[in-house]
């Protein structure tokens, strides 16, 4: 019996102009290709990622989706989510491209002031998505902000 914890398993997808699966962010633990267009990535529990999910047919888009999840541990719940295996902590799930879009701008704004966003407090993916669903602008994720993160972190680990 491995005492190894179990990994969580992104499917990528790439059918050019019909089916896109990417990852905006996130820091794997290893991937294994299954063919020209598929690959899984693989994170262990804990670690936090956006998935991507796009799709078009002849007359346009079908669907435009992104979640940002944390990987779970053996025993602890998760929410499925296609492409996830098992699945996982839904930290922030929007969909429409403009919405998406807005998102990765608000991305790039926490990785030019210098924080990974795989590195960013899970709170704050949720007080995003909360703020996006009721149309309002979300605070600003800064240096300080995640320096208080890091060191809270720092004390639950203990």
């Amino acid at each position: 019996m491995s005492t190894q914890e179990p990994l969580t398993s992104v499917r990528l997808v790439f059918y050019r102009d019909r089916v896109e699966h990417w990852l905006r962010f996130g820091h794997d633990s290893g991937e294994r290709i299954l063919d020209r267009r598929r690959r899984l990535i693989f994170f262990t529990p804990g670690a936090v990622f956006a998935f991507i999910r796009w799709q078009a047919n002849d007359f346009g888009t079908l669907l435009s989706r992104i979640d940002i999840l944390r990987a779970c541990g053996a025993g602890e719940p998760c929410a499925t989510v296609p492409g996830v295996h098992p699945g996982g902590d839904i930290l922030l799930r929007l969909s429409g491209w403009a919405r998406v879009q807005r998102l990765l701008a608000l991305i790039d704004t926490v990785e030019q002031a210098g924080v990974e966003a795989a590195d960013v407090a899970p709170t704050y993916w949720q007080h995003v998505h909360n703020r996006f669903l009721c149309g309002e602008h979300p605070r600003p994720y800064g240096r300080d902000q995640h320096r208080a993160w890091l060191l809270r972190r720092r004390v639950l680990v203990q």
